[in-house]
């Protein structure tokens, strides 16, 4: 019948699907999705619920006991933490602002038109970041030892006294601040390179034929077209820097005198050194409740405007 209808001229019947086919087609993303959900739910979600259940225990004669918000008050009232927090602080003041210039400032001299060997010269920056966090803070802590660094003996050619990197509170704090902006300012700097690349090469004529010199294309041209970069960098160096915790374990264990104690190390140290479990999670908790705020600020100030 369908085929004497479509030599008749008359438009071809469609037959609706089945049920079961219907149902199976709204499914199918549900089932591809599926393993990755439950990935994320026992390896994510599980143990940030688990994290929130421990925070509101604590740990007595080696028995967990129910407390409540015990810990999260305890938190407050511990100069230990305030201090961590204000290392950290210092830490993400001082050290991210000043490694995020020098990375845009790199960038801009890796996209000049009369660099040679470009390739080169940008794997060369960006190769301390393939390095280990363990390896180059036992590298850096070799490097600035007090009595024996390399760092030391060649400041003494230039007659320069032995500096206590790692041995006084102000510079153990320098010490951790060069480790990190060595390792991440190449980093930074190819991600701010690939943001150069991008940006049209009109806007830059337009400037110059109005006048611009190369300071005012970089501050109104280079910066604004860098801005969601500059964003996206900062959030992840925010973010980093108070997790912080390989490079002080390695350099200086939080020491001198807890001066480069990190929220990271003291987390670490309540939790599997103390075996204070809940105490740990309060503290992670916190840490959580730090970056957020941080972010929405940073997102706030930087993000796209209209």
């Amino acid at each position: 019948m369908t085929a004497l209808a479509e030599r008749a001229g008359a438009p071809p019947v469609h037959r609706a699907p089945s049920r079961r086919r219907w149902r199976g087609a709204r499914l199918a993303p549900y089932l591809f999705t599926a393993p990755a959900l439950l990935l994320f739910a026992a390896f994510k979600l599980y143990p940030i619920a688990w994290a929130f259940w421990l925070s509101l225990f604590k740990t007595d004669g080696g028995l967990q006991t129910f407390a409540g918000a015990a810990n999260y008050r305890r938190l407050v009232a511990d100069p230990l933490f305030w201090s961590a927090l204000g290392n950290t602080g210092i830490i993400l003041v001082v050290q991210v602002p000043l490694m995020l210039a020098l990375a845009i400032g790199l960038a801009v001299a890796l996209d000049s038109p009369l660099l040679r060997f470009k390739g080169f010269i940008r794997l060369g920056f960006f190769m301390p970041m393939v390095t280990g966090l363990v390896a180059y803070g036992l590298l850096f802590a070799i490097l600035l030892n007090p009595q024996s660094g390399l760092v030391n003996w060649v400041l003494g050619l230039a007659g320069i006294g032995p500096v206590p990197w790692l041995t006084h509170g102000l510079w153990a704090r320098v010490a951790v601040g060069l480790a990190l902006t060595w390792h991440y300012t190449g980093y930074n700097a190819v991600i701010y390179l690939a943001r150069l690349q991008a940006l049209p090469q009109d806007h830059y004529d337009a400037a110059a034929v109005d006048g611009a010199g190369a300071w005012q294309r970089f501050r109104h041209v280079t910066l604004p077209g860098l801005r969601p970069v500059v964003l996206l960098t900062l959030v992840m160096s925010t973010i980093g820097t108070l997790q912080l915790f390989d490079e002080p374990y390695v350099m200086t264990h939080g020491g001198p005198d807890n001066s480069t104690m990190t929220l990271g190390l003291y987390l670490y140290a309540n939790g599997f050194k103390f075996f204070d479990f809940g105490y740990a999670s309060a503290i992670a908790y916190a840490l959580t409740v730090i970056i957020g705020i941080l972010g929405l600020v940073q997102f706030k100030f930087l993000g796209d405007r209209p």
